[in-house]
């Protein structure tokens, strides 16, 4: 996960994949309770994002991640596919609604 303030993302927060898979993900609880209800709020930030991996498709939302966003509307979804090893791709993407919309990833 990522926070920070002005839409400007500062700080990293690592999480536990609860099913410990590399086909599918859910932030651990404990991970989860701790970065949004803890460390985000103590640092003065705001959840900016949530990233994950795809290591064999595409750099683009699947159903679950469209599902798993349902409750979780203000943060982007950062998702980098590895299908490619040599030449990863990242993307940016809002999730509203079932709606999903790219948006631009700047780094800098």
């Amino acid at each position: 996960m990522l926070g920070g303030k002005d839409g400007r993302a500062t700080t990293l927060y690592r999480a536990r994949n609860a099913f410990a898979s590399p086909l599918r993900y859910r932030v651990d609880d404990r991970d989860l309770f701790r970065i949004v209800e803890r460390e985000i709020p103590d640092a003065g930030e705001e959840l900016l994002a949530i990233y994950h991996s795809h290591p064999n498709s595409e750099a683009y939302p699947s159903q679950t991640d469209i599902n798993l966003a349902d409750g979780w509307p203000d943060p982007l979804y950062l998702i980098c596919s590895l299908a490619d090893p040599e030449r990863p791709v990242t993307r940016a993407f809002s999730i509203r609604d079932g709606a999903v919309e790219e948006v631009e990833l700047v780094v800098g």
